[in-house]
């Protein structure tokens, strides 16, 4: 049987005969995803006996194929992200890969010689061709923070920027909490960066990635090392003269929307938030969470606690779908309430009949479109008790 276990401090592949447990190939990098969903296919096995795995290492992904001996060959592709949906026949796996330049497209890899591989586009979507398009394509920033440790971003550069950019900055808190940056091809952050932002992914504590240990620091500290986490970059890129002061701004969906709601509930740097699909109350969270997931959300618990109306210091953008079975919109509804009575009214964009992917949906146009608007009518701010705009409708 063979099976993944994170016992060595990596999510490696394993096998067991009925009597010990063997590693197959020890890797210093994940060969699962974040199992907080389903249905993932990480690794597989060919005719010939071999198995091919995606190994993500940060933010970048890759192919290997592990030999009987157990040497690990990787495999040279055009891809720096690879879902975990492996499909395997024959010596031939399928996959869906992309890249900063590329869309993510379906494709087949014949594995029968590896070098080099032989890779058949399936399918890819109508607006993966790029020819004659500029892109912003992210740079890797290294950020030393408290305690000696690394954080890693992706920095997106305002389209068509000189070497010596300036702009107003998004720093992005990935989902999860548990998940990661993607080094791929991101047509939201190519909307901010063809309008003169620059965008920041981070990898804040708690991403996957970078082993069992810099995954599980995060529990019980959400809500508070990631906002450090994402706060430190943004001190970096205002230091380094890349960020414009009193144009930083941090947004997140789902648990980066906590991370966000909890970045502006304290007199820091970020001028403004936008939290889509957030979680506000991680006990709340906790007990309607898939069933599945409800080990892991409790975990993370004991941070920072629910975002509290009464210590948010800048604006917010509300943006979550009446459909959101997995962050519930009362709670945001009642957030909502709460900040108009303290005199900080929130912007909300309430989407019908949208559930807790918003990024996927049909209105995810107008919640870009509301986004950016939140932002360019921000300026520096107002601090509590300034008058700032009348919420939608709850």
């Amino acid at each position: 049987m063979y099976f993944v276990s994170d016992r060595s401090g990596w999510w490696n592949l394993y096998r067991w005969d009925g009597l010990t447990v063997e590693a197959v190939a020890p890797i210093a990098g994940e060969c699962a995803a974040e199992p907080w969903e389903l249905g993932y296919a990480s690794y597989g096995f060919l005719d010939d006996g071999r198995i091919v795995a995606v190994v993500q290492e940060g933010p970048r992904h890759r192919l290997v194929v592990i030999e009987p001996d157990g040497t690990v060959r990787p495999v040279d592709l055009p891809y720096t992200s690879i879902k975990p949906y492996l499909a395997l026949r024959g010596t031939t796996v399928a996959l869906i890969g992309s890249s900063p330049t590329a869309a993510p497209q379906v494709a087949l890899v014949d594995l029968a010689d590896i070098d080099p591989p032989q890779v058949e586009v399936l399918a890819s979507p109508e607006h993966a061709a790029l020819d004659g398009v500029r892109v912003s394509t992210p740079t890797e920033l290294r950020v030393r923070v408290a305690g000696g440790r690394e954080v890693i971003a992706l920095v997106y550069a305002p389209t068509n920027s000189t070497a010596e950019w300036l702009a107003p900055v998004i720093v992005r808190a990935h989902p999860g909490p548990t998940a990661s940056c993607l080094l791929r091809l991101d047509w939201q952050a190519q909307f901010f960066t063809s309008r003169g932002f620059a965008v920041v992914d981070v990898d804040y504590l708690g991403s996957t990635g970078y082993g069992r240990a810099f995954r599980e620091s995060l529990y019980g500290r959400w809500g508070l090392d990631d906002v450090d986490d994402c706060t430190a970059v943004a001190v970096h890129l205002l230091s380094t003269g890349r960020a414009l002061p009193g144009q930083v701004f941090i947004r997140g969906a789902s648990a980066g929307g906590y991370t966000a709601l909890h970045a502006v509930a304290q007199d820091g740097l970020f001028a403004a938030a936008t939290a889509v699909s957030a979680i506000v109350d991680p006990d709340r969270w906790a007990r309607t969470v898939p069933r599945f997931q409800r080990a892991h959300a409790m975990r993370l618990r004991g941070g920072a606690g629910a975002v509290r109306a009464a210590e948010i210091q800048r604006p917010v953008l509300l943006i979550h779908g009446t459909a959101d079975e997995v962050a519930e919109a009362d709670d945001v509804r009642e957030l909502a309430e709460e900040l108009t009575s303290l005199g900080m009214a929130p912007r909300v964009l309430l989407l019908p009949d949208v559930g807790h992917y918003v990024a996927s949906s049909r209105r995810a146009g107008a919640a870009l479109e509301a986004e950016l608007a939140h932002y360019r009518s921000v300026g520096t701010g107002p601090r509590r008790g300034d008058t700032y705009a009348r919420p939608h409708r709850l």
